[in-house]
């Protein structure tokens, strides 16, 4: 009798130990749910690649700061290269409220890219966090000139440019390419970007900041 109790004490143990293992599982699977914070609730942040070396600081894309909406009214002005940890679909959309009429007016830049986000997807079936950060890296100049003497003789001087200025200005020439595109036309400005960003991630000269980029390189090549 006494083998048969033990037996049947294991057993439950077993049972028990099961039955914990099933509750770990699913709660494991909430939480990696809760954790998997994707922008808009749709895009995901993992295996976004940053392909370029010297932007990798400086495009905030890593799973650590991921946000579900791009607002979170930090205050990365407040101190220099902070904004280097701002979210990148956040920088994208402070760069879009631009020209007096839409100052201030963020979550109207925030539904642009929410819809901007939603055209790429349909366009390329990419993740559009991808999309983006290969729009960036592809549209920010890596040499530029600058203008160098005074009283008079002004030469231009071919200068390096530094990876969080790449940055800034490939956010800049993104959206300015959009909007000048968006501006007295039909199609709409979320469309305008979107074509602008898949243009510029293949590094097609149709994209105004491709364009704009090659050109600030030539003349930097001519001066140097």
């Amino acid at each position: 009798g006494v083998g048969l109790g033990r037996g049947g004490e294991e057993r439950a143990e077993e049972e028990h130990t099961a039955c914990v293992t099933e509750v770990d599982d699913q709660l494991r699977h909430t939480m990696a749910y809760a954790n998997d914070v994707k922008l808009f609730g749709k895009w995901s942040y993992d295996e976004i690649e940053v392909n370029d070396m010297a932007l990798e600081d400086y495009i905030a894309v890593k799973p650590k700061v991921a946000v579900y909406v791009p607002h979170t009214a930090g205050r990365y002005q407040a101190k220099r290269f902070r904004k280097a940890q701002c979210p990148i679909a956040e920088r994208l959309a402070c760069s879009l409220m631009m020209h007096g009429r839409n100052n201030g007016k963020k979550l109207m830049a925030n539904r642009i890219v929410k819809h901007t986000f939603d055209v790429i997807n349909l366009l390329t079936d990419q993740n559009p966090i991808q999309i983006l950060v290969d729009a960036v890296i592809n549209s920010g100049p890596r040499e530029d000139a600058t203008r160098i003497g005074s009283a008079g003789v002004v030469r231009r001087q071919a200068v390096d440019v530094s990876p969080l200025r790449r940055v800034n200005q490939a956010i800049w020439l993104l959206t300015t390419g959009a909007r000048e595109a968006a501006f007295r036309n039909i199609k709409t400005l979320p469309e305008c970007l979107a074509d602008e960003l898949i243009n510029a991630a293949k590094g097609s000269s149709n994209s105004y900041a491709i364009k704009k980029k090659d050109e600030i390189e030539r003349v930097a090549k001519a001066n140097r």
